[in-house]
């Protein structure tokens, strides 16, 4: 289930607000006698490059059960993308062991439990029984949420999130059921503007910068065409700088991507394979980004699935 990008701040009781986290979803499914499946939001397997959590959700907890949830790094209180980038698409046991990023996977949601599907029922029943199947510690920490607050208020409570460094929050019908879509039940309030957006091209390096200049980003219209949305230029290290020129080469093509032609010149066009996660501050009149910065690359989302975000 995923949410909507909105600027609705008027809420009833029927609302319940979770910390926005910025990581990767991850559905975890744990079969009777304890065998245990990390899958990624296409449905990859991604066990092997989170295994201490794998085998806190075999170690915790008895019978079968489906879980929803985000991994995600920290530092100094906050989810940090760009930490958890250096664990993304390792596979290798001695890596794995060896990085020093640590890892967290906030579940807050029980889709199955003991061979029952449980998607039916209300949010804040899925959440009681989440509790009872399954026992935090270690990598694995419930996801605590807070009920509406009449006096405050949405807007009362997005201000807290902003002011503590979070990315948002996310706002869930408690009398919804669970569904496999983008859905209204499930709201996106964000602090600071940023979504994913497909790699198109890049541009050469100017002065003593290695690697390239700028990557050109773009997302999918109504249609399916990919539309420009303009260039970032900053957010990584040297080595993010090199290993990126490395992935973008070898996916190099003779024509744009983009239903429009960007008017770059010297630009470098790719297959349209790569997804990244930008910060920005808003859209420009002409459909631009404005002040972007480069977050990591995502391997949680199908380049065919970003479009454009819109508060509604």
């Amino acid at each position: 289930m995923l949410a909507t990008l909105s600027a609705r701040r008027a809420f009833d009781e029927r609302w319940v607000f979770e910390r926005k986290l910025d990581g990767v979803r991850a559905l975890a499914v744990r079969e009777e006698g304890g065998a245990t499946r990390l899958l990624s939001r296409t449905g990859r397997s991604i066990g092997a490059t989170y295994p201490e959590v794998v085998e806190a959700l075999a170690a915790r907890g008895a019978g079968g059960a489906t879980l929803d949830g985000e991994i995600v790094a920290m530092k100094d209180g906050r989810t940090d993308f760009p930490l958890l980038q250096q664990r993304l698409g390792l596979t290798n046991p001695a890596a794995v062991r060896a990085s020093p990023v640590v890892v967290t996977y906030y579940v807050f949601d029980l889709l199955a439990l003991d061979g029952w599907d449980l998607t039916a029922l209300p949010l804040r029943t899925r959440k009681s029984l989440l509790r009872s199947a399954l026992s935090s510690g270690g990598p694995l920490r419930f996801t605590p949420h807070r009920n509406h607050d009449s006096a405050r208020g949405a807007a009362g409570l997005l201000a807290d999130a902003c002011a503590r460094g979070w990315e948002g929050l996310i706002a869930k019908r408690a009398d919804a059921p669970y569904q496999h879509r983008r859905s209204g039940d499930w709201l996106k309030l964000k602090c600071e503007r940023g979504q994913e957006f497909v790699i198109g091209g890049f541009t050469e390096p100017g002065g003593s910068r290695i690697g390239f200049g700028a990557l050109l980003l773009g997302y999918h219209d109504a249609s399916g065409a990919l539309r420009y949305a303009g260039k970032v230029g900053t957010g990584w290290s040297q080595r993010d700088l090199r290993a990126l020129r490395a992935g973008l080469d070898a996916l190099e093509q003779s024509a744009s991507p983009f239903a429009t032609r960007p008017r770059e010149r010297g630009a470098h066009w790719v297959r349209p394979r790569l997804v990244a996660q930008v910060g920005f501050s808003e859209w420009t009149r002409d459909g631009l980004l404005r002040h972007p910065r480069f977050l990591g690359l995502r391997d949680d989302k199908a380049p065919a699935e970003v479009v454009r975000e819109d508060p509604a």
